[in-house]
Order: structure tokens, then sequence, then C-alpha cells
């Protein structure tokens, strides 16, 4: 069966709200929200079938996109492989230009939609930010929170509190502490034993590699409605994380670290071919810097992550 390749866009608008269609009754998977695209034609560039569709269905022309995700599905039906782009300017007004209904949304409520299953992932790299930031080891409670609410200020959407030589009781004072900080301003991600998870139902949870190779095979560990991340350094740790569901991953170290360094840097080509395979978000980490967030989007991934790099001074 030959996958069929569609061009798809996760709109956004100039107050971060994005575009949905909805998907007419009689065709495949009708009914249901979409991000707004088509098929690109044989021996077309996916920029100009990306711009054609988006002419056609909605009437506007996008002059600011990058890649976001590529998802490949299977239906019993049908192989699709989407290739989405994040469209961030346009000109023209848009409209259901085949009669089809639009809704704007707040990447928060896109959770309130029905998608064909393919979209899952997209949904989740449509809500992320493109940068994580990891907290750095050694620092005293006050000093993390103080880094933690200066960060908040600079714009960060998503930050783990990483605190490995903490002792357990210290750890979740800061935690808490630190969701307080961050209710209603970013998406917190926390780690340590899945004992926890009940404790703070606000949080995100981070697996650790270690994690995600003993629960192998097992069920995600947490609803659908909480963030679910984990740490992969391998293509069998990226399968294991797609295994149980999980919503993002970090993919390390790109580069020699300080911090790791006896650990092998995958290097750029090889991060590339790893996530050709992969249908989740990644977050490239490990020697790489904010200004890294192009390269990164170029070979499929979300974004970028780090520790001291990300950290404010």
């Amino acid at each position: 069966m030959k996958r069929i390749h569609v061009a798809a866009a996760v709109i956004r608008g100039a107050d971060g709200q994005i575009l949905l269609a909805k998907r007419p009754e009689d065709k495949h998977q009708g009914g249901l929200w979409e991000f707004p695209g088509g098929k690109v034609e044989p021996g077309e560039r996916v920029q100009a079938a990306l711009a054609r569709e988006l002419e056609e269905e909605l009437g506007i022309r996008p002059t600011a996109a990058r890649p976001l995700i590529q998802v490949r599905h299977d239906y019993p039906d049908k192989q699709v492989l989407l290739d989405v782009w994040e469209v961030s300017a346009f000109v023209g007004e848009p409209h259901g230009a085949e009669g089809q209904p639009l809704a704007w949304v707040s990447p928060r409520q896109l959770g309130d939609y029905e998608f064909p299953a393919a979209n899952r992932p997209i949904v989740a790299a449509a809500r992320l930010p493109e940068r994580y930031l990891i907290t750095p080891e050694g620092l005293s409670g006050p000093e993390l929170l103080r880094g933690i609410q200066t960060a908040l200020e600079n714009g960060i959407g998503l930050l783990q509190l990483r605190a490995p030589t903490l002792p357990a009781a210290q750890y979740r004072d800061i935690a808490a502490d630190a969701l307080g900080l961050c209710a209603g301003k970013a998406q917190l991600m926390l780690k340590g034993p899945l004992e926890w998870l009940d404790d703070f139902p606000a949080a995100g949870w981070h697996l650790t590699a270690q994690q995600l190779r003993e629960s192998s095979g097992g069920a995600r560990p947490l609803s659908a409605q909480r963030w679910l991340a984990a740490s992969c350094h391998s293509a069998q740790e990226l399968a294991l994380a797609a295994q149980m569901g999980v919503d993002f991953v970090t993919l390390s170290p790109v580069q020699a670290t300080r911090t790791h360094p006896g650990a092998q840097p995958l290097g750029w080509a090889q991060v590339a071919e790893l996530l050709q395979g992969f249908n989740q978000p990644a977050y490239l980490l490990g020697g790489v810097t904010p200004a890294d967030a192009e390269r990164a989007w170029q070979v499929g991934a979300q974004g970028v992550a780090g520790i001291r790099a990300f950290w404010p001074q």
C-alpha cells in the first residue's frame, strides 16, 4: 500500500490561537476536526503543496512557515505521512472556501476537539513550545525557585525540575512551590518515583531512560490529560517511549557535554535518522543552545532542551 503524502498546517494567529477545520461527513474520518492541508502531488515540493492547499481551502497565502513534525500513521484502509508545518504569518482572511466550518482555538483547548487518530502527536506538537528548560544541579531550594521565577518572566513555557542530589523530602517541597510559581504560566515536569504521581496532579512527569526500560511494554502510567515525557538515547528507547504513548521525549546527547563527558554524542546526522521513524515531538539535548532551534526543526525535532545554556544567569 502506497503511503499518501499530506501537507498540513498548524496556523497560528497573532494572538496565538490555532485554526482548525472540520472534515466533511462524506470524507475519510468525516466529521472530525483537522489541521488544514491536503495531498502533495507527485514531484511537488511540500511547501508548494501547502501554499496551494491553503489558498484553495482557506483563501490565504502563508508568508512564514517552518517544519513542525512528521507523522506516519497506518489506518486499516490507508497509510499516511503527515508533513506538518507551523504557519506563523499569512496574507488574506481565512474562510471555509469549500464550505467547511472553521474554529480558532487556544492551544490549551485543542484537547477538547476530536481529531483523527494520526493527529494526536500534532496536537501535542502544537501545544508544546520550542524550548524545554531543565534545572541545573547543585543549587539550593531558594536558588532553584528564584531561577524558575526569572525563567517564567523570560517566557519559558515548559520546564523540568531536575535535582538528583537533593533528598526526596526537599525535592518534594521545592516541587510544590515550583508548581505554585508555574500555575497558569508554564507546564512543570517532575522526576521521581511513580508512587509520587498522585501527590502532584498538576505536574507532568519525565521518565528517566531507566524507568522507561523497567516498565518496558507497560501501560502509560498517568492519564492522557497529563503530560508524559521520557529521556531517550537510542532507537530502542525511542521505540519503548512510542509504545508507552509518551507525549514527547528528549533525545541526547547531540554533541559532547561537560556534564556527561563519557557519553558518546549522537551527532546531527544520526539524530535526523532516528527521528525519521519517530512520530512524537522530540527535544534535542546535549551541547545545544537556544540558537540551535532552527537546525533542530530542520532535522525533525520539536526544538531544543538544555540546562546551563537555558538557565537565567
